[in-house]
């Protein structure tokens, strides 16, 4: 793992992976055992959009209460900490994840909780906003994520997706809000997606 800047927000710098694959596989080598994906050793392209989207517009999370969705390195958790958040939760349900976490906010000198609980059954615990970079990786979560996410703006919260445009992306009940190159330094499953996206839930 190395501290480097992001590609979309050099801002911001992680612990990441110079090669999440060959750190993966190092990992179970370790372990003598099968291990999730470390999803948290990579930028991924849909949450470096919402870190730089959230950055570039800090009102839109300065003085809210934002709740950072599977939140894997930290970053868009990150980025709402420097555009004046009042509070931050990052979730991630991987332990590794929120060990990786805490390390990057450190490494950025903010504040961010963090919270190992599956939160996809609740309306999102009040917050105010609720950024989702790269929750729609497949039709399982998708199927999750989707009425959640209409539960947090059905109580007035307000909800924003990062995504380079994946198959399992609801398009129909998002509206594009800004998009951005992807980066050159993707994470392995995003490597040949030409744009990233951050969308706004616009379901009635």
């Amino acid at each position: 793992m190395h501290l480097v800047e992001v590609p979309l927000v050099p801002e911001i710098r992680l612990h990441l992976a110079e090669d999440a694959i060959v750190w993966w596989a190092r990992m179970e080598a370790e372990a003598g055992r099968s291990l999730a994906a470390p999803y948290w050793a990579s930028a991924w392209a849909g949450g470096q959009a919402v870190a730089r989207y959230v950055l570039d517009h800090p009102e839109t999370a300065a003085g809210c209460r934002v709740l950072d969705l599977a939140s894997g390195s930290g970053l868009v958790a990150i980025a709402a900490a420097l555009a004046g958040a009042s509070t931050v939760t990052a979730t991630d349900i991987d332990p590794y994840a929120i060990a990786v976490i805490a390390l990057n906010a450190a490494a950025n000198g903010v504040a961010v909780d963090v919270s190992g609980r599956d939160v996809l059954d609740t309306d999102g615990d009040g917050a105010d906003l609720v950024l989702a970079g790269d929750v729609f990786y497949d039709p399982s979560m998708a199927d999750r994520m989707l009425p959640f996410l209409d539960r947090v703006v059905a109580r007035g919260g307000r909800v924003l997706v990062g995504d380079p445009g994946r198959g399992t992306l609801p398009w129909e009940s998002l509206e594009v809000v800004a998009s951005y190159p992807a980066p050159t330094e993707a994470a392995f499953a995003d490597a040949e997606l030409a744009r990233t996206y951050v969308l706004r839930l616009s379901r009635p």
